[in-house]
């Protein structure tokens, strides 16, 4: 690639996009597994995998298949009108579901998703419309799926229009706060299994299951964010896995395409047949060109054992992460490889060190807190050299040095 090319990608970017995204400094334009390469050449280590998206790696060779031969025969059908592939897709997903959720409204990405959500269970508990979400939480950035979205500064410039006052938050993983907020006018409670964009923390099973035991007392719903901890990323096929817990519904999206835009809401038949007909719909939701794509991500994640991986590699570098001896690091937690750092003091610096100085790519979650996401597919020595460069920026950098501004407030892209 010439040097012409080289800076005019970036500059176009940065000139006609609407300005709502803090830019890296970088054009990607390749990926494989779980290396991603610049338009200079220069490899990267991806332990960010599209904000969770790659579970199988970029450019699966499955999915890359499925696309290219569905692209050729037939690309777009509303759901009015039955298609194969979306019913081999739907059949692929219902037989990976925890047993129970056997439904499924089919949408383009997790916010999507969680409107769905929104709506079904307003219908399936006759009208209720207060909700119960968590402190920390993170469900999407639509003004609907805004109001269960923790962080006052999200929901703060759009007023009125934010429906939060319907919604009320209670802080995550404390019981006696859930057991006061599940009134008898609660139509749902939405919480994630481990909380992304809240700094990665895994639930506690407690928690959850007394959330499960309430809600099936009190009429109202559990619906579980699987948005981000679904398709083998902790570990299982779904985090709701290691806790013995089924919901009523789950929120779906992410990995489920292997990186084609995808979203869905998961669901029991009681749920289901309690919306009207027409109540819900989308134009591109359940088109071909995806479904053929989940129908090969799903099958990958099966054949190649990709939850199994997930909990090894996860627990591998996690161990290898708290072997580091660094007064910097406050704490390593995770769950399979959703996997997050929290330190003394700001992750910002370090997370743009790993960028430019390692080609290491990662997250942040929290101002404190470096996220480690990567594909399932990422090897061992992957993990090692993530793992030393990570080491060395805590060593050598000094975080009044660094610019941040790439990942000032990442977390607001997702």
């Amino acid at each position: 690639m010439t040097a012409t090319n080289v800076s005019k990608w970036l500059d176009a970017e940065v000139r006609y996009d609407s300005g709502v995204y803090n830019k890296h400094q970088v054009v990607m334009v390749r990926g494989q597994g779980a290396t991603v390469w610049d338009e200079t050449g220069r490899a990267y280590i991806d332990c960010v995998a599209g904000y969770g998206v790659a579970n199988i790696g970029h450019s699966h060779p499955d999915v890359v298949k499925a696309v290219q031969e569905q692209a050729a025969r037939l690309m777009v059908m509303p759901q009015t009108l039955p298609n194969d592939k979306r019913a081999e897709f739907l059949q692929e997903l219902v037989g990976v579901l925890p047993q129970g959720l056997e439904r499924v409204f089919l949408c383009n990405s997790g916010t999507e998703a969680m409107e769905a959500a929104k709506k079904f269970a307003i219908t399936a508990t006759g009208g209720r419309t207060k909700f119960v979400s968590m402190k920390r939480g993170f469900s999407g950035r639509s003004l609907g799926a805004l109001a269960f979205t923790w962080e006052p500064k999200y929901r703060e410039p759009f007023g009125d229009a934010v429906d939060d006052k319907n919604v009320t938050f209670v802080t995550y993983g404390n019981v006696e706060e859930l057991r006061a907020a599940i009134t008898g006018d609660i139509a749902a409670v939405i919480m994630e299994p481990v909380q992304g964009e809240g700094g990665v923390r895994p639930v506690s099973a407690e928690f959850i299951q007394e959330a499960r035991r309430l809600t099936k007392e009190r009429g109202a719903l559990l619906i579980l964010d699987e948005i981000q901890t679904g398709f083998c990323r902790t570990g299982k096929m779904f985090a709701c896995e290691h806790y013995g817990v089924v919901p009523d519904g789950m929120t779906l999206a992410k990995a489920m395409a292997g990186g084609v835009p995808v979203g869905a809401f998961a669901m029991t038949q009681d749920v289901a047949t309690r919306m009207p007909k027409g109540g819900h719909g989308t134009t591109f939701g359940g088109n071909p060109l995806t479904m053929a794509a989940g129908v090969a991500a799903i099958r990958a994640m099966k054949n190649e054992g990709m939850a199994e991986q997930a909990r090894e590699k996860g627990a591998y570098f996690m161990e290898k992460l708290r072997a580091i001896r660094s007064p910097k690091i406050r704490e390593v937690r995770g769950l399979g490889l959703m996997i997050g750092v929290e330190l003394k003091e700001k992750s910002a610096p370090y997370i743009t060190a790993l960028e430019h100085e390692e080609g290491v790519l990662t997250l942040q979650a929290t101002p404190l807190v470096v996220r480690f996401l990567p594909p399932v597919t990422i090897s061992k020595e992957q993990i090692d050299q993530a793992v030393a460069a990570f080491e060395r920026v805590l060593q050598t950098v000094n975080p009044r040095e660094v610019p941040t501004a790439e990942v000032k407030e990442e977390k607001q892209t997702e």
